[in-house]
């Protein structure tokens, strides 16, 4: 409308960014990250299937199908796929009592495995420590070796029939077998000794990643306190509907969206927002669902289903993260697909034509190219990275950032331009009227009047804070033939007299005189019946955490800040050079800005990326063009949330600084796995190919290497403040 181009809509305009219907099925027993990326590429390529995602940590399989009325099918088919590759692994879908029974199973399943295991180590021990006649010795080391290894061997054996040779269970399966047969059978056992136990705890470290994970998003409420006619009932909150009255006591979660009614108290909002400090609630006042009610009762009015709610969807938004995979998460992915077919044909060239040129015997080789198997399993990258990742999104959603995608993340390491909306992304966007400036003899109010009847039916907060300003009532009946004019001002019929309101361009289109004002601010002019009756003046105030954003950017590597917005030029330099920005376009309508931004990427020498920062679906073209979109849509805000990559969620600015921060250590966690695996291995290889380690050594660097990389991914759930 006016020079400032902002415009908020509300959340029934909102854009949908998926009409689609999603299917979840949680694959319990999932505890292979490579098994989860093939369960996922063959559930991609069923036909019956749109699109599939797996995300390994939640062990939720999110899927959309062509046809509804084939869902039971396809659940079968998906249990048939997810079989083959992960045999102790169960699918479960929707029912929570088939979930219970489903997990109990498992359960019993891993203590008797357990319990088996025991008795093949205590044979093991015995071999070690007693001795035998050598065919009593060769049986019982047979026999534990089998106890041991048997859970490796059976997924193997059962992996080559569908199909899936090479995994880790074919490279310890291979070795152990081969250590076996040339007699080396107390390091044959110990390879799958070890591989079983490094196996388990890193299970363990992971279950305990997703739940330090699970932690950090911790906001969904278990239940909602509903008024009935016979008192208050406790239901869950996805079965409380719009204009229900709730009861929040202290302590106690906000289970959903709404306008509190009755009480006044403080709320702790740091599961949403990061910020430490309480928020003052009072009657009128907007709570969000996430909030945690903390010194008095509060009634609240329901203003959204829990689906749509900001918990809601902040929870669906972080799940759905890991699904948008970082490029290094790919790149391990395709890595690992070639890795292991590659480990297994170098080891076939050591142990088979190495002992012909050297002329060595034959079971030195084939120990050496044993040992070449067990360390190669790449089972620490695959595992350590995603895992990274998903810890950096958890630490940002603490911290009041939420991250769409892990590909969001990373490309932020590499971002050195930041492009800033100015309207509720530098300046609080809370509008005032600070001048009412009539001409030919007209009253104040009158002027007023006739700007605030045109503005009546506006969403512009330059509109409604000239009917704030106003604060009377208006009669909407008196308004006929409105028009608004995207970038320049408002037409209507008012009282049977032709009003006119808008920027100063929006009067020269109508050939119209108009003072010249050199304010800083808004300068929005009325004209009734052609004749010009005078201007009001709306002033933006610059919030006070800009500044402070604007130079840790640049203490952080940030090479150029550049602010668009439609003001003139007199407010654009004013703010400009109090914020110390770079460069500062002005006066322009939203599709200048998409132009600005094209003109900005032309400009670059270089191949690092462009953030822009804005603060609405308003800019959702411009979101959308930017190598990364960040949005200052504040808490609650559809639009911000639809329209981004990256929501902050206080509408402060140096939480970008935080953002980076975030992108830059789980950056260099993730590097710092895939250095210290790879060169570990190298290392071991290296050595094992002139004959310097034995299997032991091997063991530990394939399972003592896992476990330290996913120990290290852990770190990226440290709170950066």
């Amino acid at each position: 409308m006016y020079n400032s181009s902002k415009v908020k809509l509300s959340s029934s305009n909102k854009i949908k960014t998926n009409i689609d219907s999603e299917n979840i099925v949680i694959i319990e027993g999932l505890d292979c990250s490579n098994c989860a990326s093939k369960i996922e590429d063959k559930v991609k390529n069923m036909p019956k299937i749109k699109a599939a995602s797996l995300d390994f940590l939640s062990k939720k399989l999110k899927f959309q199908v062509y046809n509804e009325t084939e869902i039971s099918d396809i659940i079968e088919d998906i249990k048939n796929i997810v079989n083959k590759i992960e045999p102790d692994a169960q699918v479960i879908y929707k029912e929570d009592d088939e979930k219970h029974i489903e997990g109990t199973s498992i359960i019993h399943n891993k203590k008797l495995q357990n319990f088996i295991l025991i008795f093949g180590v205590l044979i093991y021990i015995a071999c070690i420590i007693f001795r035998f006649s050598y065919w009593t010795e060769f049986t019982l080391y047979l026999i534990s070796y089998l106890i041991i290894g048997w859970n490796v061997l059976f997924k193997a054996f059962k992996n080559i029939l569908n199909g899936q040779v090479f995994d880790e269970n074919f490279l310890m399966s291979i070795a152990s077998i081969g250590a076996f047969t040339i007699g080396q059978y107390p390091e044959s056992i110990a390879v799958m000794l070890f591989y079983r136990i490094g196996d388990h705890f890193q299970d363990k470290a992971v279950d305990r990643s997703r739940r330090s994970i699970a932690s950090l998003m911790d906001i969904k409420p278990d239940f909602a306190n509903v008024e009935t006619k016979e008192g208050f009932k406790k239901i869950k909150p996805e079965y409380v509907n719009i204009g229900d009255i709730i009861l929040i006591k202290p302590g106690e979660k906000i289970p959903l969206d709404g306008e509190v009614i009755e009480g006044n108290s403080m709320a702790d909002t740091s599961a949403l927002t990061g910020e430490s400090l309480p928020k003052e609630i009072n009657v009128g006042d907007s709570v969000l669902s996430g909030y945690i009610n903390e010194s008095a009762v509060l009634k609240v009015k329901v203003s959204k289903n829990f689906s749509e709610s900001t918990v809601s969807k902040i929870l669906d938004m972080v799940e759905n993260a890991s699904s948008k995979k970082a490029p290094t998460e790919k790149f391990i992915t395709k890595f690992a697909r070639y890795y292991t077919p590659a480990v297994v044909i170098l080891a076939l060239v050591i142990a088979i034509f190495l002992p012909v040129i050297t002329g060595d015997d034959f079971s030195k080789w084939l120990y050496r190219s044993l040992e070449f198997l067990v360390v190669s399993c790449p089972c620490a990258i695959v595992i350590s990275v995603p895992l990274g990742f998903f810890g950096g999104i958890g630490a940002a959603s603490k911290n009041g950032i939420l991250v769409k995608g892990g590909n969001y993340l990373e490309a932020l390491n590499d971002v050195d331009t930041i492009v800033f909306d100015k309207t509720g992304t530098l300046t609080k966007g809370i509008f005032k009227v600070t001048d009412i400036v009539p001409k030919n003899g007209l009253k104040r109010d009158e002027l007023l009047r006739y700007a605030a009847f045109a503005e009546s039916y506006t969403n512009h907060p330059i509109g409604r804070s000239i009917v704030k300003e106003y604060n009377k009532n208006i009669d909407k009946k008196l308004i006929e033939n409105y028009r608004e004019i995207s970038g320049k001002g408002i037409s209507a019929t008012i009282d049977g007299k032709q009003i006119l309101v808008g920027n100063g361009s929006f009067m020269e289109s109508n050939n119209l005189a108009y003072s010249k004002v050199d304010s800083i601010g808004t300068i929005v002019h009325v004209a009734v019946d052609s004749n010009y009756i005078g201007y009001i003046v709306i002033a933006d105030e610059v919030k006070k955490d800009s500044k402070f954003a604007i130079e840790k950017l640049k203490e952080a590597g940030i090479k150029k800040t550049v602010m668009l917005t439609g003001d003139n030029k007199k407010i654009g330099k004013f703010v400009g050079n109090k914020l110390k920005l770079d460069e500062v376009y002005t006066d322009l309508l939203p599709n200048d800005k998409l132009e600005k931004l094209d003109y900005i990427y032309d400009k670059k020498h270089n191949s690092k990326k462009v953030a822009f920062v804005g603060d609405g679906i308003n800019d959702s073209p411009v979101l959308a063009r930017a190598d990364v979109g960040i949005a200052m849509g504040g808490i609650g805000s559809d639009a911000a949330i639809e329209a981004a990559d990256i929501v902050i969620m206080t509408d402060e600015p140096s939480k970008i600084v935080t953002a980076m921060k975030i992108s830059n250590k789980t950056k260099i966690i993730v590097s710092e796995n895939i250095v210290f695996s790879l060169g570990v291995k190298l290392a071991i290889i290296v050595l094992a190919a002139f004959g310097m380690v034995s299997m032991w050594v091997a063991v530990f660097g394939d399972v003592g290497v896992a476990l330290i990389a996913v120990f290290n991914s852990m770190r990226t759930l440290k709170i950066v403040k």
